[in-house]
């Protein structure tokens, strides 16, 4: 989708054409400055594939309904859930590339697997990630954030953004274990291996299950 990545490597800098984004609200939106009043939110990244077409391969869709129903679940006590869903389509490398992803992790040797998570992208689009996460925080601002009570992500780079631009949060809220579908097992032990917010519930991931975690086996018939 964005061959700049591969043919101009003379450019340093490459900003890739990020669309908008939708604030969902819960509650009464003017609870949401009160720091004594419990909110709830999710800063959440497109996923067409999962969020749209139900692709088990990641955790962004059960992810997503996890956090709205603890938005609701808030908003029902008398707080404020947010969710916030950016147009930063596979890690705004795009949908085309994305895809391209996929296929590389499922048809490469060994097939899926944890250990190679990250490398698949790097192989196809020559960098990991292409978000900016230091804008990301703007939205929260612009509606009053100034304390999250319950930040339903396992992020490091969307946590070090809001803190670092001055909003506080109290509890990282990871995916219930039984919320991640088989085949995004692959997903959830890389980011836990190489940093992301695990919590209690993945703390067994180590350098062996990084080896052993596979993906849903690719079956190619010839015809």
């Amino acid at each position: 989708m964005y061959p700049e990545l591969i043919t101009r490597p003379d450019i340093k800098i490459f900003l890739p054409p990020i669309g908008g984004l939708t604030i969902y609200i819960w509650g009464d939106p003017n609870t949401i400055p009160d720091e004594d009043i419990e909110l709830t939110c999710r800063v959440h990244d497109e996923c067409n594939g999962s969020d749209v077409f139900g692709s088990d391969i990641c955790t962004c869709r059960p992810y997503l309904t996890h956090a709205i129903e603890e938005c609701i679940r808030t908003a029902q006590k008398g707080g404020a859930g947010v969710v916030i869903y950016y147009r930063k389509e596979g890690r705004s490398l795009g949908e085309v590339t994305k895809y391209l992803v996929y296929n590389t992790r499922k048809r490469q040797e060994g097939g899926d697997s944890a250990e190679q998570y990250f490398s698949c992208t790097e192989q196809v689009a020559g960098v990991q990630d292409t978000r900016f996460q230091a804008l990301m925080p703007d939205p929260l601002h612009f509606i009053g954030v100034t304390k999250i009570h319950n930040f339903i992500s396992m992020s490091d780079m969307k946590y070090n953004a809001i803190v670092n631009s001055g909003i506080k949060i109290e509890n990282r809220i990871e995916i219930p274990q039984e919320l991640v579908p088989d085949d995004a097992q692959v997903e959830i032990t890389a980011k836990v291996f190489h940093g992301y917010n695990a919590g209690k519930a993945y703390q067994g991931i180590d350098a062996a299950a990084l080896k052993t975690t596979k993906g849903r086996e690719y079956v190619y018939e010839k015809k």
